[in-house]
Order: C-alpha cells, then sequence, then structure tokens
C-alpha cells in the first residue's frame, strides 16, 4: 500500500511540475509574440542593442510615433488616444528613455536609433505603417524612411531637427561645451524652458521627463542632432510627407526648407512640444494627412 501511495504521488507531482512548466511556456509566448487585450499594452522588445519599452494598442492601419530627446511614450498621449478609435497606434521609447535601456555601446546615432524603430516594427510584425516622428524622433524617423521607403505609408514631422552640418559652429559650440561643463544643469534646463511655450504645466512635466533622462543620453543626443544630415534620407523617401512647424522653427537649415516642394503646416501659439499643448489641432492635421 506504502508503494501504491508512493508511486501515485511521484506521478501527481509530475503533472503538476508539467502543468507548471506549460503555463511558463505559454506566458513567454504571449510575451514574445505581443498579444494584446482589449486596452494598451506596455511590453519590453529586444533592441538593436538593449530592451526597449512598447505602448501598442488599436486595430487596423498601423501608426508608430518617436518621441523627442528627453521624451517618452507619454508624450503622444493625446495621439494614442485619438488614432486608437480607428487604427492600430504603437509608441516607443527610444534606446536611453524612459523605460528602455541605454545602449551597451553608447551609440546615439540618429541612424543607429532609427534601427529602434525598425525593431520595433519587426517584433510587432508591422509589415508597412505611418511614422510620426517628434524634434529629434522627427530625424530618427526620417533615417528610418529613408533607409526602408518600402516599408512606410506616410511621414509627418512634428517640428522636426533639421540639418545639424549647416548650424553655424559659432551658436552652437559653446552650448555643447556647457553640456560638458558643471553648468550641466542649468544649461539644458535654460534651453529647455526656453522652447517650451508658456504653459507652466507642460514646462514642469518636460522638466520633469529631461531630469530623469540619463545626462549621456542628453550629451550625445544632442551631439547626434548636430551631425545628422537629413537630406540623404529626405531624397530616397519619396512616399507622403508633411512637416507640421511652429513659427520658431524657420531657419535655412529646417528640414522643411531642405526638402523640395516638403508640404508644411504651421501651428501657432504654442512651445516646440507641440502635439502636447495643442493635440486637437495637431490630430486634426494628423488624421486629414493619414487619411491621403
Amino acid at each position: 500500500m506504502g508503494e501504491a501511495l508512493q508511486a501515485h504521488l511521484t506521478v501527481h507531482r509530475g503533472k503538476i511540475v508539467g502543468e507548471l512548466a506549460l503555463l511558463g511556456r505559454q506566458a513567454r509566448q504571449l510575451e514574445g509574440t505581443g498579444v494584446r487585450g482589449g486596452g494598451p499594452m506596455s511590453r519590453r522588445v529586444a533592441g538593436p542593442t538593449a530592451k526597449l519599452t512598447v505602448d501598442d494598442a488599436g486595430t487596423g492601419e498601423a501608426v508608430l510615433l518617436v518621441h523627442s530627446l528627453a521624451g517618452n511614450t507619454g508624450h503622444w498621449a493625446g495621439q494614442l488616444e485619438h488614432l486608437r478609435k480607428t487604427r492600430r497606434a504603437v509608441a516607443l521609447d527610444l534606446r536611453g528613455h524612459g523605460h528602455s535601456d541605454p545602449p551597451k555601446q553608447g551609440e546615439y546615432s540618429i541612424e543607429a536609433q532609427s534601427e529602434d524603430v525598425g525593431a520595433v516594427a519587426d517584433f510587432l510584425g508591422l509589415e508597412r505603417f505611418a511614422v510620426v516622428g517628434h524634434s529629434m524622433g522627427a530625424g530618427v524617423a526620417l533615417a528610418y524612411a529613408g533607409a526602408h521607403p518600402d516599408r512606410v505609408t506616410h511621414l509627418l514631422l512634428a517640428d522636426p531637427i533639421g540639418d545639424g552640418t549647416q548650424t553655424p559652429e559659432a551658436e552652437v559650440r559653446p552650448f555643447l561645451d556647457a553640456l560638458d561643463s558643471p553648468g550641466y544643469t542649468e544649461t539644458i534646463e535654460g534651453y529647455w524652458s526656453s522652447i517650451a511655450g508658456s504653459d507652466g504645466a507642460v514646462l514642469d512635466r518636460l522638466l520633469r521627463d529631461l531630469r530623469a533622462t540619463p545626462r549621456e543620453t542628453m550629451v550625445r543626443g544632442l551631439h547626434a542632432v548636430m551631425a545628422f544630415d537629413p537630406k540623404p534620407a529626405l531624397a530616397r523617401f519619396r512616399g507622403p510627407t508633411l512637416a507640421v512647424v511652429t513659427p520658431e522653427n524657420d531657419f535655412p537649415y529646417s528640414m522643411h526648407r531642405l526638402g523640395p516642394g516638403l508640404p508644411q503646416r504651421v501651428i501657432t501659439g504654442t512651445g516646440h512640444w507641440l502635439q502636447i499643448e495643442r493635440p486637437a489641432e495637431f490630430n486634426r492635421i494628423l488624421e486629414r494627412f493619414l487619411q491621403e
């Protein structure tokens, strides 16, 4: 009787272990394939050099959104809510931002960061999709579209960076030097405050995000912006493209001045983060553009 009971318990334990192993495999499969429920899901994706965090929800044609330097997926909250009524909308934290890990080798060039977009698109199985980028993220979005023009249906550049290689050295050298000095915090927060507009609540939020962004990410990211020449990617991507800019972003080397015949829309009365300050107006422009 004792031997029979022992055998029964052994078999029972084996079944339990097997069931737990099966549940573990199923959980890993759900995580790896990106199975979604009815609402937004934040998940970790294997990027080119580090784990990336992605917010993915909605059904229909896909739109992928890329934030600015010192940004995160939350900068697109107003757009994600709007787009997910009729589309699948995806936002990612770029390397070293938000909840994404920093790159192991410290690579922050615009072209390298565009590989984060590709890694997310591949993981989620997005074959063709629209890309929306803000500021530095617009450069990242453009770099991806230029390298993979067959995968991008629409490209919207929100108050984008320009041709950093054309920016006069005398204008940027003191600023870049200050980033490597004890005056880093005062310099970077002063600059952020100068371009953020007049909405105090928005500025407070942006400064919190800025302070949460590692200094290395900021310094390397700003150097990457100054080293980026958007003209080759603008020439390679011939699909529907739109620049949505503020009046202050208007220089000979601004991105919308570099692309021949690049359509643009201007949103007034806002700072650099126009999609946060003017979400309704921005969303109307975005919606019309995506319907083209």
